[in-house]
């Protein structure tokens, strides 16, 4: 499978109430959890530029991993994520076919537009707001 016909996420976990160390062990569960699932590869985001703002512990950015997956299991990992971060402010960043998107989410209700944004985007039913 080449690829180009694979789906990148990158996922950023914010949460205020936890400290830096805190914030690196829910990451490391969470991709520990990612792993288990059927993803081409999933990591945490090493500190090559650091975004304005963002934080990094022993050389990766703080909350923030990377996962590549088929599109067969892109709505199996977004359906995780919803169970799994519902409740928690993410970014998500989905990258596919040279295009991109962003969205954030706050509550379960706004991660489940987004996901649903997400799943339109990557079959190609997203219409850009610009249109």
């Amino acid at each position: 499978m080449s690829s180009e016909s694979n789906v990148k996420l990158t996922i950023a976990l914010s949460n205020p109430d936890l400290d830096a160390d805190e914030q690196e062990r829910e990451t490391r569960n969470l991709l520990r959890e990612i792993n288990e699932l059927d993803v081409e590869s999933a990591e945490l985001v090493a500190v090559t530029e650091i975004p304005e703002g963002a934080k990094s512990v022993g050389g990766f950015l703080v909350g923030v991993l990377q996962a590549e997956v088929s599109i067969n299991n892109f709505k199996k990992l977004l359906g995780f994520l919803g169970d799994r971060l519902g409740n928690k402010t993410i970014e998500l960043e989905v990258e596919a076919n040279g295009k991109k998107l962003k969205v954030k989410a706050s509550s379960r209700e706004e991660l489940t537009v987004a996901i649903e944004q997400a799943k339109k985007f990557i079959t190609g039913d997203f219409i850009s707001e610009k249109e």
